[in-house]
């Protein structure tokens, strides 16, 4: 097993560094950037002033250079001019919109977007593993239909759209607003501990509109999983011995059945990263989506870099996880090399 856990590891790490590249390549594809954009607009308004601090700026974050000059600062292998030690040694750089270093600006949204995120995923895994050994185990029952109806509602419902009638019930029948992630007096303050039970308390209508979609898929997926290793030989021979029917099912078939639903942790990571920037918009929440929206759309390379790199980062160790996971839980895989030889 550590063996096995080794070898992921050192996967990883070509792994994010091919992202890296990606990203960059992604954030450098417009035309022009920041500055470049910033300074179309001074010349329009003849501020010679600003003009020259922008042209200053420019030369000294090093975004006249060449492409791969410039991957090679941003990752912290080549110097550059204003001491900038690249995202390697926790540099993120400087955001030209902010004004401010983008460790400041993102703080508290990637801290934000961790948790949102984490507390969906443990949602989806709680409510969708008792709901789909349920529906196999019953199959055809009223509660099975009923759940299976569910399912495709919250298949077929865009989150936004969820999100938008979640807001409109809470505020027309309750006179509770739905949006945002914390209560006002804390917005745009540290991290504490009376913030960080505000936000508690607001993470329940956002974890169960964007993880509606992913627990549907996952009872789904759970279902026909089971309900495969129960109709097959060894299962029908453990129960003509006269094994108990819960004994039988969690010793094998449920085993068996978890590990397509464990595999799904990397897949469902970005899902709900990708569903949680819109419904951020929606819902006004201080993650990582709408700033990273308004930073691809400003050009803001250095924000929008450590963004798209941070969102990669975690679908990578969500497969990590999800790895490690169907190891220790079927020998075959960690030993299938082995066993090959």
């Amino acid at each position: 097993m550590f063996t096995y856990f080794v070898h992921r590891v050192l996967i990883m790490i070509p792994t994010l560094l091919v992202i890296s590249v990606v990203t960059f390549i992604i954030i450098q594809l417009p035309p022009g950037d920041y500055i470049t954009n910033q300074i179309q607009e001074l010349k329009a308004s003849g501020d010679q002033a600003a003009l020259e601090k922008l042209e200053f700026l420019r030369q000294e974050f090093g975004l006249d250079r060449p492409m791969l000059e410039q991957y090679a600062v941003w990752l912290g292998i080549w110097p550059g001019n204003n001491g900038f030690s690249g995202i390697l040694q926790g540099d993120l750089g400087w955001s030209f919109e902010y004004q401010r270093p983008v460790d400041e600006v993102v703080g508290n949204r990637l801290f934000l977007s961790l948790v949102l995120n984490f507390t969906t995923m443990l949602f989806v895994y709680v409510v969708s593993f008792p709901i789909g050994v349920y529906t196999a185990v019953r199959q055809y029952s009223f509660g099975d239909h009923a759940m299976t109806f569910v399912g495709y509602l919250g298949l077929a419902t865009p989150n936004f759209l969820l999100a938008l009638i979640l807001m409109f019930l809470g505020n027309r029948y309750f006179g509770v607003s739905m949006g945002g992630l914390m209560d006002e007096q804390y917005i745009g303050q540290p991290m504490s501990w009376d913030q960080f039970v505000s936000v508690c308390q607001h993470l329940v209508a956002p974890v169960i509109v964007i993880g509606t979609s992913g627990t549907a898929g996952m009872i789904r997926r759970l279902r026909a999983n089971l309900l495969d290793e129960l109709q097959k030989q060894y299962v029908v021979t453990a129960r003509a011995k006269g094994l108990k029917s819960r004994k039988l099912l969690i010793k094998y078939p449920l085993r068996m059945a978890l590990n397509p639903f464990i595999a799904d942790i990397g897949n469902l990571l970005p899902q709900m990263i990708s569903g949680s920037a819109i419904v951020a918009v929606v819902m006004s929440l201080p993650t990582s989506g709408p700033m990273l929206v308004s930073a691809l759309q400003s050009q803001d390379q250095y924000l929008a870099g450590s963004f798209l790199l941070f969102l990669a980062s975690l679908t990578v160790i969500g497969m990590f996880i999800s790895d490690l996971a169907l190891a220790a839980l079927d020998p075959r895989i960690r030993l299938g090399g082995e066993a090959s030889r």
